[in-house]
């Protein structure tokens, strides 16, 4: 993660996890985990020596074999052209539409929006739904808190696996079958 994104899922009032996004606990240590880290032995992939996860970090950072390790692999992965994987847009961290903050998931700017803009009547673009395959850029929200909350009540990731090329319609009618067998 970069700073900026870990940042935004560690601010106080709702810190969430990186990957999942679930509310973390302030506070509670996976004491299992760090049982489990502490046990489970593991192989240098530079080296080949053989010792405890936990020691893994510390052997990494002296080790100049696997130091060269990592970059043969950061090599082999970088010698495609990088302006290809620009033609995807981020749709996972969104700018406020009303100030100059960035990196929100799509519950944290609801959040924002509710809490800082409820009172701004500015037309806006929607960045989430300018960032989809049927989002206008160019399309103005009369009532962007309106919107907001009758629209992003969820996230389309979680709903919908990687189809974000499916229209609009067909997105809605797999998020509501989707909804009924959940239940």
């Amino acid at each position: 993660f970069c700073t900026p994104c870990l940042q935004e899922c560690l601010k106080p009032k709702k810190p969430v996890c990186g990957v999942c996004r679930s509310t973390l606990s302030p506070g509670s240590r996976a004491l299992d985990l760090e049982k489990q880290i502490e046990m489970t032995e593991t192989t240098c992939n530079g080296c080949n020596k053989k010792m405890y996860l936990s020691k893994m970090r510390s052997h990494a950072a002296s080790c100049s074999k696997y130091q060269n390790y990592i970059m043969e692999g950061v090599k082999a992965v970088t010698k495609e052209p990088l302006h290809s994987t620009r033609n995807f847009p981020n749709r996972f961290t969104f700018p406020c539409p009303y100030c100059s903050e960035k990196n929100f998931d799509q519950e944290g700017l609801v959040e924002h929006c509710k809490t800082l803009h409820s009172m701004d009547a500015k037309q806006v673009v929607c960045p989430i739904c300018a960032s989809m395959p049927w989002g206008d850029p160019n399309y103005r929200s009369a009532n962007f808190m309106e919107h907001l909350q009758r629209r992003h009540r969820f996230s389309y990731d979680t709903f919908v696996v990687g189809d974000y090329d499916a229209d609009e319609d067909d997105m809605m009618a797999q998020v509501l079958m989707r909804s009924l067998r959940d239940k």
